[in-house]
């Protein structure tokens, strides 16, 4: 079992920056493909960002491998520290329409881009950009 605390949630201007962050619970947090996810008002709940995991004996090439949404490449930055059982996404050149509540996930296998491949979710934090 794995618990997800999601924060650094806020209001922010456009072109503002902001880092949330994701602390996990267990002893074996590197084992886990970490994914953050976002849902606005009246819309599905949509992938963002992605970074393998990097348990002993994961194929070399595959560690810390990170995947993001076109709607983000190049302004959000994913990271993970496994010494702190923490993923971070940094957000950078914010607009409007990145406003949502933003989700941290956990995978027990490789990383995805669809939400229903997740096993353990946070509660989410909201994002606000202001125009």
């Amino acid at each position: 079992q794995v618990q997800l605390v999601e924060s650094g949630g806020g209001l922010v201007q456009a072109g503002g920056s902001l880092r949330l962050s994701c602390a996990a619970s267990g002893r074996t947090f590197s084992s886990y493909a970490m994914g953050w996810f976002r849902q606005a008002p009246g819309k599905e709940r949509e992938f963002v960002a992605a970074v393998e995991r990097e348990f002993v004996g994961a194929i070399s090439w595959s560690r810390g491998n990170t995947y993001y949404a076109d709607s983000v490449k190049g302004r959000f930055t994913i990271s993970r520290d496994n010494a702190k059982n923490t993923v971070y996404l940094q957000m950078n050149s914010l607009k409007p329409e990145d406003t949502a509540v933003y989700y941290c996930a956990a995978r027990a296998n490789w990383a995805k881009v669809v939400a229903a491949e997740y096993d353990y979710w946070g509660q989410g934090t909201q994002v606000t950009v202001s125009s």
